[in-house]
């Protein structure tokens, strides 16, 4: 990233503001603006999340938002209650409490004498929800927002559920909020009641994982928040921005094809991150982007913005399969509108064991059956690439051998695809829950298996997610299961390979008991391909510029950090394991004489084909410390299940210096229900 500093304006920054919200709570910000913002005033740009401000998202915010203030706007990090060093206590996301408290941020923007009272929103992940949710309420300041790997549909396409399954990743991010939550303002800044807002926080801040598998279907507490109840209520300018190794790819074509108001989309190869830092690379230019985008819809510039393509897309080339690529290749295409009338709709019959060729039919007796073991699933990586390597899915030929395979012939030219992957299913099971993960690879002549995409449905819930209905063992259905939305590249002589399995733990909970699948060959068996012709080149977008940004504040490695991704099995007991490491050492804020040290540790486990031995453990460390004045935290969630209920304990314990000062202790069972 190349570091600018010659920007068109000075910035001014103002690392502690306090905001008061009618209910008394006052939220901490950090602002920077133009240096002649009190003369000149200038619309005013709010990041809302609850991530730490002063440390943990410190340096990445002095590469963006310093940026943008020297562009000519007045930029806002605000942590949300009960985060940072914001007063109040944060219980869940995205309450209305959250965007009440968002509205009353953006109004106090735009009185300050330095905002000339337009305001905009942006933020990546939680900041990319609440933009979406808060530009639907309308308030009357905001003009424009850029939601990057978020959704408009908190059930069906977030962390916690996906085609009605149970992922993997709920009980990890509830985790790191739970660690989240337990961390103290600083006393630097708050003064002597650090300590009360502290255990404020670890008494009242719940256990959010206990509400979410209470929540098992799509019913109002999922729909609260969920925009795509009723986008046409979002009038503003949005720009969607996601990555293919992000677990929010499908929102941006989503709010291309439904929204009225304004959008432009973009999708790159990256992971949970924004563009101008994005892995895996090429990064782009997007503070570039961002700032002509504000220029145009807050300030009024007639710069063309609205004049780039609807959908600017990564077209990933084929590579081998790694759990890390440094970059991927490809190119940039583009679509005029979305849904896209260049792509073009390839429906091929499955059955065999092959993706079968155009004009063929399969045997009619060459029905599929199948039990996948647990372990098929070990290789799919993280429901999200959260911060990008290690935790891409590897080779998928062991899943494979779990899995019912059907391949294509080895391709006679290069096929393009863009979107959304369709397969169509006609099955029966013998149990009256199910759940079934279907997976799209491009396989090389030697064999080796990358996974372009894959979905996952609870078959329970193939006639919707508000009220599921259990299965007829044996019985007939068609069901269509849609492959997350990717641009991607088959050249020829790979092979196309839809994989389907009865389990793909641990990236999803498996299902009650062991299932047998049976998969009928037919006209209702097939996989429907959104193909990009070549000749849909002809509106090539211009090329992005280098990624920019203003220098990151300065750190210190003080410990080193530990990554680790290992896969264990003991074949005398038949107990297997992932564990997987984030341990990011102690890191020093040296402009603020702050130590922070963040580890985390998640284990899976399961033992031989016996669905009773699930289990998920996750551990956070998480410490803080100035001269003689140290904090810490330990949190600890352990979910397991039977056939009838899942079951959960969680603990804190928070230390100051080595004196344990809170505990808090979690348990319960909570109903399986069609899970």
């Amino acid at each position: 990233m190349r570091t600018v500093t010659d920007l068109p304006n000075d910035v001014r920054e103002d690392e502690y503001v306090q905001i008061p919200i009618s209910d008394g709570v006052r939220l901490a910000a950090r602002i920077w603006r133009p240096v002649d913002s009190d003369d000149r005033p200038v619309p005013a740009v709010l990041e809302f999340i609850p991530y730490r401000r002063r440390d943990l998202t410190a340096q990445r915010d002095s590469v963006h938002h310093p940026y943008m203030a020297g562009h000519g706007y007045a930029c806002a990090r605000v942590d949300l209650r009960g985060s940072g060093d914001s007063e109040g206590v944060l219980t869940d996301e995205y309450l209305e409490r959250e965007l009440l408290d968002a509205e009353e941020v953006l109004a106090w923007l735009a009185e300050q004498p330095w905002c000339d009272g337009r305001t905009g929103m942006m933020g990546i992940s939680w900041g990319g929800f609440n933009a979406l949710q808060v530009a639907a309420r309308r308030p009357e300041s905001l003009r424009a927002i850029v939601s990057a790997c978020s959704t408009d549909d908190r059930y069906s396409d977030d962390v916690h559920y996906m085609g009605g399954c149970l992922l993997g990743d709920n009980l990890s991010w509830a985790s790191t909020m739970f660690a989240y939550n337990s961390c103290p303002p600083d006393p630097e800044l708050v003064g002597g009641k650090w300590r009360k807002m502290w255990h404020e926080r670890l008494e009242g801040s719940g256990l959010w994982l206990d509400t979410w598998l209470r929540h098992q279907h799509r019913d109002e507490y999922w729909k609260h928040g969920s925009v795509a109840e009723d986008l046409d209520a979002v009038e503003v300018p949005v720009m969607a921005v996601s990555g293919w190794a992000d677990g929010y790819s499908n929102s941006v074509f989503r709010l291309l094809a439904r929204l009225r108001s304004p959008c432009l989309g973009l999708l790159g190869p990256w992971s949970h991150k924004y563009p101008h830092l994005g892995q895996p690379g090429p990064a782009i230019g997007f503070l570039q982007e961002m700032v002509r985008w504000w220029d145009h819809w807050l300030k009024g510039v007639d710069n063309g913005v609205m004049e780039a393509p609807a959908l600017r897309a990564w077209m990933q080339e084929s590579v081998t399969p790694s759990t890390a690529y440094e970059k991927r290749p490809g190119r940039w295409v583009s679509a005029r509108r979305w849904p896209s009338p260049d792509l073009i709709e390839v429906s091929r019959a499955m059955g065999s064991g092959r993706v079968l060729g155009e004009g063929e039919s399969p045997q009619p007796e060459s029905v599929s059956t199948l039990t996948s073991p647990l372990s098929t699933g070990q290789h799919a990586g993280k429901w999200c690439s959260y911060n990008a390597p290690p935790d891409l899915p590897y080779d998928q030929r062991e899943d494979d051998g779990g899995s019912m395979v059907f391949d294509s012939r080895p391709l006679p030219e290069r096929v393009e695809i863009l979107g959304s992957v369709m397969v169509d299913l006609e099955l029966s099971v013998d149990r009256p829950v199910a759940m079934i993960a279907v997976r799209l690879c491009d396989v090389t002549p030697q064999g080796e298996a990358t996974r372009v995409t894959y979905g996952l449905l609870n078959l329970t819930h193939a006639r919707g997610h508000e009220a599921p209905e259990r299965l007829e063992p044996g019985r007939r259905y068609r069901v269509s299961v849609p492959l997350n939305g990717v641009a991607q590249a088959f050249p020829a002589g790979n092979r196309m390979r839809i994989a389907v399995s009865t389990s793909y733990w641990p990236l999803a909970w498996p299902s009650p008991e062991p299932v047998t699948l049976a998969v009928y060959p037919g006209e209702h068996t097939r996989v429907r391909l959104p193909v990009r012709p070549a000749e849909a080149d002809d509106g090539v977008p211009e090329p992005f510029g280098e990624p920019e940004g203003t220098a990151p504040i300065p750190t210190t490695q003080i410990e080193p950090g530990e990554q680790r991704w290992d896969l264990s099995h003991d074949l005398v007991r038949y107990k297997a394991s992932l564990n997987v490491v984030k341990d990011l050492g102690t890191v020093s804020f040296d402009d603020i004489g702050l130590e922070v040290t963040r580890r985390a540790e998640e284990d899976y486990s399961w033992v031989g084909n016996d669905y009773d031995s699930v289990r998920g453990e996750t551990v956070w460390n998480m410490g803080f410390a100035r001269g003689d004045w140290s904090v810490s935290t330990t949190t600890r969630t352990v979910l397991t299940s039977t056939a009838t209920d899942f079951h959960l304990h969680a603990t804190i314990d928070a230390y100051e210096g080595e004196r344990r000062v809170a505990t808090k202790i979690y348990t319960s069972v909570i109903p399986r229900d069609c899970v």
